[in-house]
């Protein structure tokens, strides 16, 4: 049978979700979970890697057994095994030759600014805090150019693994509610540290060191150089992953 769990977790203590020799990943903890439900190794694959500190709201993970288990049973179990700092949302059976990573059309990013001078315990694991007031007019003025397929060379980071710098954006967006200030992207895919260089870059237009109309040149110019500081990791949210099927 062929699985596949909506999973949420806390990346603070997390060294991101691969699994890396003598460290706590995702991925491992999970792996670990279900190896003890099982009585035997698995693999799991998931519809992308978080970065150490990267939080997940809506990450997809699959995984085989020859046993005959209903989704229930799954989550109950592999919840009962993992720490709180991991939630198993939902269980379904997909087809065999679903793969989690390859056929996902859309992966929802959120970043998290606080913007107020004072600091909240509330929001400091899940959000970058940024004393001075942003302008978040501007920064959606700026995110929305970034919105169609570009070269992201600009955003990218070093080591950056990835095949090409292109990438479609179907949306870019901030938002304010109050001290809290949202980014919310939606995209194919992402390069390495993509929208956490971004969230760098918007900030600086928010606070006025930056044009917003810039971002254009800025694509254009494909350097990374050209572009603002790459935002902390503890703002960033995997969101969602959409699929046009679950059985094909």
């Amino acid at each position: 049978m062929h699985f596949r769990l909506l999973v949420e977790y806390d990346g603070s203590d997390f060294s991101g979700w691969q699994v890396q020799p003598g460290e706590r990943t995702v991925q491992g903890v999970l792996e670990e979970a279900i190896e003890r439900f099982l009585g035997t190794p698995v693999r799991v694959a998931a519809a992308g890697r978080t970065d150490a500190g990267v939080h997940a709201s809506g990450q997809v993970v699959c995984f085989r057994t020859e046993r005959e288990l209903s989704p229930v049973q799954v989550q109950r179990a592999v919840q009962a095994l993992t720490p709180p700092d991991i939630g198993i949302r939902a269980v379904d059976v997909v087809a065999d030759s679903f793969d989690p990573r390859r056929r996902a059309c859309r992966r929802v990013y959120e970043y998290r600014i606080w913007n107020r001078a004072a600091g909240s315990p509330f929001w400091r694991p899940y959000a970058w805090h940024i004393r001075r007031r942003l302008d978040g007019e501007a920064m959606d003025v700026a995110a929305r150019l970034l919105e169609g397929e570009h070269d992201f060379s600009a955003f990218r980071a070093a080591g950056c693994d990835a095949a090409g710098p292109v990438r479609r954006i179907f949306s870019s967006r901030v938002s304010r509610r109050g001290d809290l200030v949202l980014y919310r992207i939606e995209a194919t895919a992402f390069l390495r540290h993509m929208v956490r260089n971004i969230v760098g870059t918007l900030a600086e237009v928010g606070q006025r060191r930056r044009e917003a109309q810039s971002i254009a040149a800025l694509l254009a110019s494909r350097d990374r150089a050209l572009a603002g500081m790459t935002a902390p990791a503890h703002g960033l949210c995997l969101a969602r992953v959409d699929y046009e099927s679950l059985t094909a």
